[in-house]
């Protein structure tokens, strides 16, 4: 029998008692008082298209009936939300309360538990970036590089208020950063690198340095999988007084160089999404942004940072050190208003990067490269298939094609339970019918042969 401490605590309403004795207290006569400001024309009354409540019996048995439409697939599909291994301990441990249903640590005399994991969080991040500070997190990569933005403009102090953007990043985030950035009167300028083997060609920089810029977008690796050449782009971003932002995939970085060496100075800020350290592709989010920069950009950051001291009798504690939100200090004055901790995925990123270490990390790394190029040197193998880049990727790479991509995805989900992958000729015209592919350390040798032969089948 389980102890009594275990059970789930139920949820217990307001009494109309409690509700009475509320609107006592505020000197009004209901809660529809509350609103009275509100003139009449602006309420709703009602809201079409709503359907009819049900009760937790039918709840319960409409959720089981959409679970049991999940299959479970072979999964070659990537393209910026991936699938990995999480070890069991994760998940159990981040499903304890202390955990679960945490709140943001206010309090610092009765959070220590939580601000100590999101120091530990920082300190990971900055050790896997090379940068000096991280903050506890954003909503995910896509608001996270928006920030980024926002924050070298912050630092550019009155500058330009225009930063290139390759083609290669993620096209959802680069649709974010139109919407963030747009009603603030910062131009983004897209830099084509689809024709140039799938990376930016530093020799195709020399036509920007006509205007300034605040910022040169440098991801590694790029929504392609391929890795750029980050010393060369990060070099001549500095040499024009641009700020570089780099934009990783944090478990790639547990084997190329981190931002923190790019170049002679290295990137000034880094963005990416967390999701990849022991976060499950749970039907698409929640996900975490990372953001991490150098130590004089700090007053910058937005979000929260959290740091360690001591108190008066000489204990070590943790506490909120920089808390730049609209939360906190002036609403005009604050660095952010969308950002976010995002404590449950931190939490879970923690606990990942805690139980791997450094080593295995560097493991999941490394067998995921070897799977990727194990299943292009298959693929290639096929009749019509090509490559579209020769650049060096890491776990995640784009192929053509001899038939049309949308058909091969849907044959091999219907008929073999395979997410082949993701189709790239709505952002990527250009490229014809080509297909982004991933294999990460989850796949085998008969995964890959299984997959091979089923594509050679539908396009033979």
């Amino acid at each position: 029998m389980r102890d009594a401490v275990d059970l789930p605590m139920p949820f217990i309403p307001h009494s109309e008692n409690d509700l009475q004795s509320m609107l006592s207290a505020l000197d009004v006569d209901s809660i529809e008082d509350l609103f009275d400001e509100i003139p009449a024309v602006l309420r709703q009354s009602k809201i079409d298209g709503v359907p009819v409540g049900m009760n937790e019996m039918q709840v319960t048995r409409l959720l089981k009936t959409r679970a049991q439409e999940d299959r479970v697939v072979l999964n070659f599909a990537g393209a910026g939300a991936y699938e990995h291994h999480i070890p069991a301990a994760v998940w159990e441990i981040v499903g304890r309360g202390e955990f679960y249903s945490a709140y943001t640590p206010y309090q610092a005399e009765a959070s220590q538990g939580t601000l100590q994991l999101i120091y530990e969080f920082q300190t990971m991040l900055t050790r896997l970036t090379g940068m000096d500070i991280s903050n506890a997190s954003l909503y995910d990569g896509a608001t996270s590089l928006a920030e980024a933005v926002l924050m070298a403009e912050r630092c550019m102090r009155r500058g330009p208020r225009r930063v290139l953007v390759p083609d290669s990043v993620h096209p959802a985030y680069r649709k974010t950063l139109k919407a963030l950035l747009g009603l603030q009167q910062i131009e983004v300028v897209e830099l084509a690198v689809s024709e140039h083997g799938g990376r930016l060609d530093p020799q195709q920089l020399p036509s920007h340095e006509q205007q300034p810029f605040t910022a040169l977008v440098v991801p590694q690796p790029n929504y392609l999988g391929i890795l750029e050449d980050v010393d060369a782009l990060t070099d001549w971003a500095h040499s024009q007084g641009g700020m570089v932002i780099a934009v990783i995939n944090p478990l790639a970085l547990a084997v190329l160089q981190p931002p923190g060496q790019w170049g002679r100075k290295g990137a000034d800020i880094v963005c990416g999404e967390g999701q990849p350290l022991g976060v499950p592709l749970s039907s698409g989010g929640p996900y975490l942004g990372l953001l991490a920069c150098k130590q004089n950009y700090v007053r910058q950051m937005p979000g929260r940072v959290v740091g360690r001291t001591t108190d008066l009798d000489g204990q070590e504690g943790y506490v909120l050190t920089l808390q730049a939100r609209e939360q906190h200090i002036r609403r005009a004055k604050a660095t952010s208003n969308i950002c976010t901790n995002q404590g449950l995925l931190v939490t879970a990123a923690t606990i990942h990067m805690a139980l791997l270490g450094p080593q295995g990390l560097r493991r999941v790394a490394q067998q995921s490269m070897h799977n990727a190029r194990m299943l292009r040197d298959r693929l290639l193998t096929i009749p019509g298939v090509s490559t579209v880049s020769d650049h060096p990727i890491f776990h995640e790479f784009a192929l053509r094609l001899p038939k049309p991509v949308g058909e091969v995805i849907e044959c091999l989900a219907v008929e073999d339970r395979i997410l082949a992958g993701v189709e790239l000729g709505e952002d990527y015209p250009g490229l014809g019918n080509a297909l982004l592919l991933c294999a990460t350390e989850t796949k085998t040798e008969e995964d890959i042969t299984w997959f091979t032969d089923r594509l050679a089948r539908i396009l033979t």
